[in-house]
């Protein structure tokens, strides 16, 4: 019996050397954690237990059978994160590259099978260099496993994947059918063909951090929706997001305890400028609405014309999308209405309401956007939002015009409760170029045109550039100070907390993708 435990100790103590002390040494020595110091650092104290320590690879071919490591390159388990239940994978790159090859794979479907099964999130760790080549197609076949469970498991419950190293070829679809994408700067990398092949290819010379680094996917891409500058702060961004997040599609986000006080904010009097060509930041719109520092802002440097991101309101758990007119004057464009409606999809998924802020003069125009598919992206937003069946609210700060105005869930597409600020101006367009179309001829004739347009101008804002007609159609439930917004929308999440809506009996919808 003694010497039975003796094997387990040592087999134990040789999973946790992974690859080798020495290669252990060189993941610090880049500043990189290893994969069980990850896991550490990102579940409870004493929470982790691990499953399959003592797998092996199966192969045979090239040598392999001499070189087998306990894990194969992979640690699995279960633990807890602030007392909640998560399932997590982390590839060690210290054995063999953390190169996928079938055992490999099975691990990790069997943690994603855990956590379908039990209802719980499960986190990737990614840092591999890919299929294991000398497995030939059983690696490959080991991703598309993974890939089943990815598309099995979305919508039901949460994923979230961190890009810790690298990850290339097809190993990137599996981060990309997550939920949310996390990278660290300088240190990680995603390219479906690295530099080399693009080389061969396009005879284009560029580095992996110019093709697929951190940086290029936050903000040119969109890939990730996170950057952070260590494993360490990643690892923070992950648990501060789960946060706002249920277990399971089936579960709602867990409120905080909160205090109903004096909810009036008088800061928000004074962000919308009187001149309504001037921007301003959306983000101090946000900052006087929600509870103190909740706001947790997804996909911050994409598309910054629209933020997106999650937030509490009297402890309850909600996302926000707003449009942001320090940026392209809020227009929705073809990456701005991308962004919104994955955003979207993900809250309608996993039971967290929707707040939107509308400042939106309407689409982008151009070639631009036209040649790339500024219709079908700009009805993903109209799409996803129409589907939507968690409380939604709007608050129209100041423009909502054209068809931007019915895509920022306007009541017609199914908003709960849309409120307006007294300067709103809800319309087919602004008053300038409205009045010179309805009074071209009128003012073509005038004695002096210039004064005659602004005449009209002014005549057609009083008629329709306010919430006023629209309130009267019931299109505003209600015109709203903006200092009282806090409080009605604490009243209003409060009120829909239990909605409940049935879709349609079908299969499923054919989003334009």
């Amino acid at each position: 019996m003694k010497e039975n435990e003796k094997i387990l100790h040592d087999k134990l103590a040789e999973s946790l050397l992974g690859g080798g002390q020495a290669r252990i040494d060189k993941q610090h020595a880049k500043g990189k954690l290893t994969a069980r110091e990850r896991v550490h650092f990102l579940l409870d104290d004493g929470s982790f237990e691990e499953l399959g320590a003592l797998v092996t690879h199966r192969t045979k071919e090239f040598g392999m059978e001499k070189q087998k490591f306990y894990g194969d390159g992979v640690v699995t388990g279960y633990g807890t994160i602030n007392g909640r239940q998560v399932c997590v994978f982390a590839q060690d790159f210290t054995v063999f590259g953390g190169a996928l090859s079938e055992t490999h794979a099975e691990k990790i479907c069997k943690i994603m099978d855990m956590a379908m099964n039990i209802g719980v999130p499960v986190i990737g760790l990614n840092d591999s260099g890919g299929a294991r080549i000398q497995e030939g197609v059983r690696s490959l076949g080991g991703y598309a496993d993974i890939f089943h469970r990815n598309v099995m498991a979305s919508g039901v419950i949460p994923q979230i994947s961190a890009i810790m190293g690298p990850c290339a070829g097809g190993a990137v679809y599996s981060p990309a059918m997550t939920d949310f994408t996390l990278m660290v700067e300088n240190s990680s990398y995603m390219f479906v063909t690295g530099p080399n092949v693009v080389k061969t290819v396009t005879n284009e010379e560029v580095t992996s951090e110019e093709l697929g680094g951190a940086v290029t996917h936050a903000t040119k891409s969109g890939v990730t929706h996170l950057t952070a500058a260590n494993d360490i702060q990643c690892i923070d961004q992950i648990k501060q997001m789960i946060g706002y997040m249920p277990q399971n599609c089936e579960d709602a986000p867990k409120d905080l305890p909160y205090e109903i006080e004096d909810e009036v904010r008088e800061v928000l009097e004074t962000i919308v400028p009187e001149n309504a060509q001037q921007p301003y930041d959306m983000r101090n719109v946000i900052k006087g609405i929600i509870d103190e520092e909740t706001f947790f802002e997804i996909h911050k440097d994409y598309a910054d014309n629209i933020v997106v991101g999650f937030s509490r309101i009297a402890g309850k758990s909600i996302g926000i999308v707003a449009n942001q007119p320090i940026s392209l004057a809020g227009v929705l464009d073809v990456d701005a209405s991308k962004k919104a409606a994955r955003f979207t999809r993900f809250c309608d998924c996993f039971n967290i309401p929707l707040l939107v802020l509308v400042d939106v003069p309407g689409f982008l125009p151009g070639t631009d956007q036209e040649w790339n598919g500024i219709i079908t992206n700009g009805a993903k937003l109209l799409y996803a939002l129409s589907e939507a069946t968690v409380p939604k609210v709007t608050v129209i700060t100041r423009k909502a015009y054209g068809g931007a105005y019915d895509v920022m869930n306007s009541k017609h597409i199914g908003a709960d409760l849309n409120y307006a600020w007294p300067g709103a101006e809800i319309a087919v367009m602004g008053a300038k170029g409205a009045s010179e179309i309805i009074f071209r001829k009128e003012i073509a004739k005038a004695k002096d045109p210039e004064a005659k347009l602004i005449e009209k101008e002014k005549e057609y804002a009083e008629l329709f550039a306010n919430p006023y007609s629209a309130a009267e159609r019931g299109f505003i439930d209600e015109v709203i100070l903006p200092k009282n917004t806090r409080r009605k929308l604490i009243k209003a999440f409060a009120m829909l907390a239990n909605k409940a809506v049935s879709l349609p009996k079908k299969k499923h919808g054919n989003i334009p993708l």
